[in-house]
């Protein structure tokens, strides 16, 4: 499968507009094509989101083929949706949290607040949702991971994709170091409004017709595949860690699109379809390859 075009989306789950001097936990856009790459700095996900369909849009009118990469799940482990939504399947999921979660231009947001309403639909037991700030009350949260029984709940903890790569956490942990929990509750009702643009498909999900023949295909990535690259660019530039992924990940993707090389990272195991999968977690060792 071949791009002109490779964007990837440091995502951020901040409260508040990030700093716009301390760029280290920002949301970063980063881009490569045929002429080179470049990154971009975004205080709150309305202006990031903003650029990303900017994006898109002139790809489009340009005629060009587009991959655009969020580092945050594009869906949860197996039964959660049919149980939320009473669909199987992510997009009924991505429609629900549009309509639920609340995420001001300012970044004011009522993640929690959700997660503790959706907690409170599993009378088995605490959960699946937990973690949240110290300085925080949530009472339908718990702040530790221990006390879920995840398989009283119906649901794993994790998905196959996190099992299969290291370093990944559950979409199910909100808050604290590498947690993913909440930009993925912020993140997905992006997903849903931008899968709903013509000519746009979301992978693994829609089938490989759909996403051969689509001007804009969506996928998750997970840049701490190419930790090592990163550290280095990040040390020898001097950058925010976050800068350097998103500019080293869209030019691996770019280069593999170039030389019809994608195919393996592209293979997805069956629960893909349901759980999503991680591009490139098939294939970390491809990845690196295509920086050297």
């Amino acid at each position: 499968m071949r791009f002109d075009r490779v964007i990837v989306a440091d995502w951020s789950a901040a409260n508040l507009p990030t700093s716009a001097v301390n760029r280290a936990n920002a949301i970063w856009l980063g881009c490569h094509d045929a002429e080179g790459g470049a990154e971009w700095h975004h205080r709150t996900r309305a202006s990031a989101e903003e650029q990303v369909d900017g994006l898109i849009g002139t790809a489009v009118a340009q005629g060009q083929r587009l991959l655009v990469g969020f580092d945050f799940a594009m869906a949860y482990p197996a039964g959660f949706s049919a149980r939320l939504t009473g669909e199987t399947g992510p997009r009924a999921l991505w429609r629900w949290l549009a309509g639920a979660i609340e995420d001001a231009p300012d970044n004011r947001n009522n993640r929690f607040a959700v997660a503790q309403a959706v907690n409170a639909l599993f009378p088995e037991g605490p959960g699946p949702f937990w973690s949240f700030p110290s300085e925080q009350h949530w009472p339908g949260i718990p702040a530790l991971r221990r006390g879920i029984d995840y398989a009283a709940l119906g649901l794993a903890e994790h998905r196959l994709a996190e099992t299969m790569t290291p370093g990944a956490k559950s979409p199910w942990m909100l808050f604290n170091p590498g947690s993913v929990g909440s930009q993925t509750l912020l993140g997905l009702p992006m997903i849903h409004r931008l899968a709903a643009r013509p000519g746009t498909a979301v992978w693994p999900f829609d089938p490989p017709e759909a996403l051969a023949g689509a001007a804009v295909v969506l996928a998750e990535v997970y840049p701490s595949l190419i930790a090592g690259p990163v550290a280095i660019e990040a040390n020898r530039h001097t950058l925010p860690r976050d800068q350097a992924q998103v500019r080293l990940l869209s030019r691996a993707l770019w280069r593999l699109a170039q030389a019809e090389a994608l195919a393996p990272l592209l293979a997805a195991p069956p629960e893909a379809a349901e759980q999503g999968w991680i591009l490139g977690a098939n294939d970390p060792l491809l990845l690196a390859g295509a920086l050297r």
